[in-house]
């Protein structure tokens, strides 16, 4: 009875291993914990970069010849190398930067030619989506390609030919060449790649005016705005809807401060996003002392960038006039620029219907002339 006892005992009893292993069975699976929110290369607006392009190197010929049974003389039969790949870059409305473009583009290579008059095959082509807009300069500063419309594309790089085999040069006095050609090799070359925006019009002002609050009271871009002072570091584009189904671009411009022409603050590289705009509007800051300074400051800036980029047409715009103090000050400023002045309050949407006709009125006369660009 006792051996029963401990059997049965020892047969109830788990043993040490096997509630270890029970234990691990049962236990809740550990979660892994999530990664931190990284900011890719792909995340971050890019409107300038520097490429260098390496077309596709021809495939080399082949040097062969047939041997076949009860042939004895086959002659040759090298074949021709494939065509090296071209690098294109191509306009696509699916990108917005050119965060995406590496600095190193290479093509593929063709194909070496076979025997038995077997050519190598063609490489395919690479190509590069980029932004409507782009434009592709050389490293003297040429403007090479202006890619304004979708599927407007510019080949970068062009691919080498292929080689011809010894087939090729069989003639009656050569009857058996034993040399081929070589693949010729890519192109390669230096290219700097920028974005310019394609609007109609553009707005130009200090940090802090108005203007993303502006390009919302107009349109349904969504550009952020804020109870405390910051600037945009990106441009958004909106479009304004009439009634009569015609569309305008607006680009909202990252704000300007006096001394941008010497790299203060953001600079005035993304100018460059203006400089296709038909008509500029120029936003100040009723809240602020001394307004109208900011025009000619603003003014300034445009000249140090681009010779005559200030006297394309304009329109004045007075925001934040539901200030306290403002409207002393739109009396000043109209005084001492001796042009007209559109009021508004972006905000609260005071006065948007006089700027959108004016608007209108520009774009009727200089953006369908001109098209979409200067």
């Amino acid at each position: 009875m006792l051996f029963l006892r401990q059997s049965r005992w020892l047969l109830l009893r788990p043993n040490k291993c096997a509630l270890e292993g029970f234990r691990f069975l049962t236990a809740k699976p550990v979660k892994p914990h999530k990664p931190k929110g990284k900011e890719t290369e792909a995340s971050r607006f890019i409107d300038f970069c520097k490429v260098r392009v390496y077309g596709g190197k021809g495939g080399d010929g082949n040097v062969s010849f047939l041997r076949e049974k009860s042939r004895e003389f086959g002659g040759p039969d090298g074949g021709n190398g494939g065509n090296g790949g071209h690098v294109i870059f191509q306009a696509s409305t699916n990108v917005k930067s050119l965060a995406s473009i590496d600095p190193h583009i290479k093509a593929k290579h063709g194909i070496k030619g076979s025997k038995k008059h077997c050519h190598g095959k063609n490489a395919e082509h690479t190509y590069v989506l980029v932004p409507v807009g782009t434009v592709v300069k050389s490293e003297t500063g040429d403007v090479l390609s202006s890619l304004e419309n979708t599927c407007d594309y510019y080949i970068a790089g062009r691919g080498g030919a292929g080689g011809k085999g010894n087939h090729f040069f069989l003639t009656n006095e050569e009857r058996v060449p034993n040399y081929a050609e070589m693949g010729a090799p890519g192109e390669e070359k230096i290219l700097y790649v920028e974005l310019r925006t394609m609007a109609h019009a553009g707005l130009i002002g200090f940090p802090n005016a108005g203007k993303s609050t502006l390009l919302r009271a107009i349109s349904r871009a969504r550009p952020k705005v804020a109870s405390y002072p910051f600037t945009t570091l990106n441009p958004h584009v909106g479009m304004v809807i009439y009634d009569d189904h015609e569309q305008i671009a607006v680009a909202d411009i990252p704000g300007l401060i006096e001394g941008a022409h010497q790299n203060k603050g953001l600079g005035i590289s993304f100018l460059r996003h203006i400089e296709r705009c038909a008509c500029l509007l120029y936003v100040l800051d009723l809240s602020v002392e001394e307004p109208w300074h900011q025009l000619e400051a603003l003014k300034y800036e445009l000249e140090q960038y681009q010779v005559g980029l200030s006297e394309r047409p304009h329109a004045i715009i007075g925001n934040k006039i539901d200030v306290e103090g403002a409207k002393e000050k739109l009396e000043i400023l109209k005084s001492s620029i001796n042009l007209p002045v559109f009021v508004i309050s972006g905000k609260n949407k005071i006065g948007i219907d006089n700027l959108l006709i004016h608007l209108r009125q520009l774009y009727d006369k200089y953006g369908e002339k001109k098209g979409i660009g200067w």
